[in-house]
């Protein structure tokens, strides 16, 4: 039996009591709790979040959940901010939740009938479309701030869930053909003193890079997950030929990219062996 089947709900309500406990106390004793703002937490959310993601593309079960744990204390800190200044509390922050879900899931708490994952998506959209009495836009649910990699994916999934996608995957090909044409184009009439010029190519860019995107999820490839993992990759056979070139005392700077690229390939076969 796991442990999430051996804890009772009552356990789980008395750990959630505790930690808002705990909170009003540090709130009212603690100098450094006591001086923060829903401003002042703001980077170290973002920071914390990203601490989780970390967690997760590792598959680190014990990280994550203590990663969790720090997202959950900034979640009720800023509900005892609100509550301090009489906008909102915790029991507002759960209510909203758990009213919102069962609105957006009337086919598990009422009558609607669905044929799968996509149409409740669909539907989904569309009831946040009612939220707003039909002035909600549809991607106004995209936050600004959210990295480009990711606002891309996003923005494309919510164009596809009212219905605005290619017919067939494979379609998304000629457009990627179509952008990377359109780049290499501006790439030979670019002067780089010429800071129009550059705007253009970098506009052809971000084309081709939101037509990639777009491609990846066509084919249910999250394009941010695939990019840190290439990133991971990178930085453990990076550092294999960095460490291994401090070994033998010698610097990156005074060997030939052959050289390097012998020893880039030792990691890659250590890598691919499991050993790395």
């Amino acid at each position: 039996m796991s442990r999430n089947e051996m804890t009772s709900r009552q356990d789980k309500l008395e750990a959630f009591g505790r930690l808002l406990d705990i909170l009003d106390e540090l709130r009212e004793k603690c100098p450094w709790d006591r001086k923060q703002t829903t401003g002042s937490l703001r980077p170290q959310t973002i920071e914390e979040v990203y601490e989780l993601s970390d967690a997760i593309m590792r598959g680190d079960d014990r990280e994550i959940s203590k990663e969790l744990g720090d997202v959950l204390l900034h979640v009720v800190f800023y509900a005892k901010i609100g509550a301090e200044k009489g906008a909102f509390d915790i029991v507002d922050v759960i209510d909203r939740l758990c009213d919102k879900l069962i609105y957006r899931h009337p086919h598990v708490f009422g009558e609607v009938h669905v044929d799968g994952a996509d149409q409740v998506v669909k539907n989904w959209e569309e009831l946040k479309t009612k939220e707003k009495d039909g002035n909600r836009r549809i991607l106004s649910g995209v936050p600004v701030s959210l990295p480009p990699l990711l606002k891309a994916y996003r923005m494309q999934d919510k164009a596809r869930a009212v219905g605005f996608d290619w017919e067939e995957r494979p379609q998304v090909w000629d457009k990627v053909a179509e952008e990377m044409g359109e780049f290499r184009v501006e790439l030979g009439k670019m002067d780089a003193s010429d800071p129009s010029a550059v705007r253009r190519a970098e506009g052809e860019l971000g084309d081709l890079l939101f037509s990639i995107v777009n491609a990846a999820r066509l084919y249910d490839l999250n394009p941010d997950t695939a990019l840190e993992m290439t990133c991971a990759k990178f930085r453990r056979r990076f550092t294999y030929l960095e460490e291994h070139t401090i070994r033998r005392g010698r610097s990156l700077k005074d060997m030939t990219l052959a050289e390097m690229d012998a020893i880039w390939d030792e990691a890659k076969t250590l890598e691919n062996e499991g050993k790395l």
